[in-house]
C-alpha cells in the first residue's frame, strides 16, 4: 500500500492551485472536471488520472499497520462540540465546525493514515444543495418556525468529503437447524353456534420438523461503510444509494475549495460494522436453503475469505448550527441531493393539534349520539350513521 511522505502530505492538504490568469485560488467546479476561478471565472480542465482504482488485502494490511505509514503532520482539528475531526488548511487559525456549527481554534495532530485512493466528486453545487435543503425544511410538520426560519437563512451549506471503506468478501457460512414443513389433520372441536355448543370437524395445521444443515455461500462487493462518527450513522446510510461505479482515482484537484474529513472507524472495526450488514442477508440465505414453509436456524458458522477494502471519500453538504442550546444537523447527498436530518419538534405545534383532534373526536361523538339534526333555513342537516 502506499503512501505520502510527511512533506507530500502537507503540501498535499494545503489544496492550493493559483489560476494562471489572476493568481487567485482556483476551486472545484461541482459536476465537471475543471477548478474555476472565483475572481475572474478562468476555468483549468483537470488532467485526470489513469491509475486504476485499486482494492487492498485486509488481512496484509492489519499486520502492516504498525509500521505502515511515517508520522505525518496533518493540520485537522477535533470540534469539542461534536467530536468531529477533519482536515483545514494550515494557514487557518479560526473556523467553524461544518457539522455542528461551533467556533472552533485549528491545532495539528499526528496521524498514521490510509490515504484514500478514490472519491466521488461533488456532481450538485451549493445553490442546488440548499434548495434540496429548504423544500425538506418546508415538508417538516411540527417543527418550530423560529428554527425553520433560523436554518434557512443564517446558516450556510458546507462542502465536507466524507470518509468511507468499502468491503469485498466471499462468505463460507455453514449450518444447523430444522425445517417445518405445514400439514393439516381432520380435528373434531366444540363450537357455539346460534348459542348452542355443537361439535364440527374442522382441518387444523400442523407442522413436521425434520433436521437441517449445510453450507451457503455468498460474495459481498462494495460493502459500503462510514467511516466515522461525526453524524449518526443511521443518518448517513439514509443518504444512499451512491454511484460507486462513477468512483474517480483520488486527486488533490476535486477537494480544492472544500474541507475534508479524517476517518476515526479504522479498518477492522470497520470491517466488523460490515459483519453486522452481512449478518441478516446471510441468515436470509440459510432460511432459502433450508426451506419448507418454516425454519428454525439453531447454529451459523460464517468464514470470511478475500477480504478487500478500498478508502473513499464521499461528497456531502452539510449544515449544522446550535438551536436553543440544543445541535441540529443537515445532510445533503453531494450527488443526488437526498436529504437527511435531525428531526426538531415544536411543543406547541404538537399541543395545538392534540388539541384540535380532540376537538374534531368531540364534535363527531356529539353528531354520532345525537343522530339527526333539523335543519331550516340557513341551519346545516347532519346526519349520522
Amino acid at each position: 500500500m502506499e503512501n505520502l511522505n510527511s512533506t507530500e502530505y502537507l503540501a498535499a492538504r494545503q489544496h492550493a492551485f493559483p489560476c494562471e490568469q489572476c493568481g487567485a485560488q482556483l476551486q472545484y467546479l461541482e459536476g465537471s472536471d475543471s477548478l474555476v476561478c472565483a475572481h475572474c471565472n478562468h476555468q483549468h480542465q483537470i488532467q485526470l488520472s489513469r491509475v486504476p482504482i485499486e482494492e487492498y488485502d485486509f488481512h496484509s494490511t492489519l499486520k502492516q499497520m504498525p509500521g505502515a505509514a511515517p508520522d505525518t503532520v496533518q493540520y485537522t482539528v477535533k470540534c469539542q462540540a461534536c467530536s468531529a475531526e477533519f482536515e483545514f488548511d494550515k494557514n487557518l487559525h479560526a473556523d467553524e465546525c461544518p457539522f455542528c456549527g461551533t467556533k472552533i481554534i485549528v491545532d495539528s495532530h499526528e496521524h498514521r493514515l490510509i490515504q484514500p485512493k478514490s472519491l466521488l466528486p461533488f456532481q450538485i453545487n451549493a445553490k442546488q444543495a440548499s434548495e434540496s435543503y429548504r423544500k425538506w425544511l418546508s415538508r417538516l410538520w411540527f417543527a418550530p418556525n423560529k428554527l425553520k426560519k433560523f436554518a434557512r437563512k443564517e446558516r450556510k451549506l458546507n462542502g465536507v468529503y466524507v470518509p468511507y471503506w468499502t468491503y469485498d468478501c466471499g462468505t463460507d457460512t455453514r449450518y444447523i437447524g430444522e425445517r417445518g414443513d405445514i400439514y393439516q389433520v381432520r380435528q373434531q372441536v366444540r363450537v357455539n353456534v346460534n348459542g348452542k355448543m355443537q361439535t364440527q370437524t374442522r382441518l387444523v395445521n400442523k407442522i413436521r420438523w425434520s433436521p437441517a444443515s449445510g453450507t451457503v455461500r455468498r460474495n459481498f462487493d462494495d460493502l459500503l461503510i462510514y467511516a466515522t462518527d461525526s453524524l449518526p450513522r443511521t443518518m448517513a446510510r439514509e443518504l444512499a444509494p451512491w454511484d460507486l461505479n462513477e468512483l474517480k482515482p483520488f486527486q488533490e484537484e476535486f477537494l480544492s475549495g472544500f474541507q475534508s474529513e479524517v476517518y476515526k472507524i479504522e479498518i477492522d472495526q470497520g470491517f466488523d460494522y460490515a459483519k453486522q450488514r452481512m449478518h441478516p442477508v446471510i441468515r436470509q440465505d440459510i432460511r432459502r436453503a433450508i426451506g419448507g414453509d418454516q425454519q428454525r436456524i439453531h447454529q451459523a458458522d460464517t468464514r470470511y475469505r478475500n477480504i478487500s477494502f478500498k478508502h473513499v471519500l464521499l461528497p456531502f453538504w452539510i449544515a449544522g448550527f446550535r438551536f436553543r442550546n440544543k445541535t441540529f444537523q443537515f445532510i445533503v447527498n453531494g450527488r443526488t441531493g437526498e436529504v437527511q436530518g435531525d428531526r426538531p419538534w415544536s411543543a406547541v405545534k404538537i399541543s395545538l393539534a392534540i388539541l384540535a383532534g380532540l376537538a374534531l373526536a368531540g364534535a363527531v361523538g356529539w353528531v354520532y349520539l345525537h343522530g339527526d339534526i333539523s335543519t331550516a333555513g340557513n341551519q346545516i342537516r347532519w346526519n349520522s350513521y
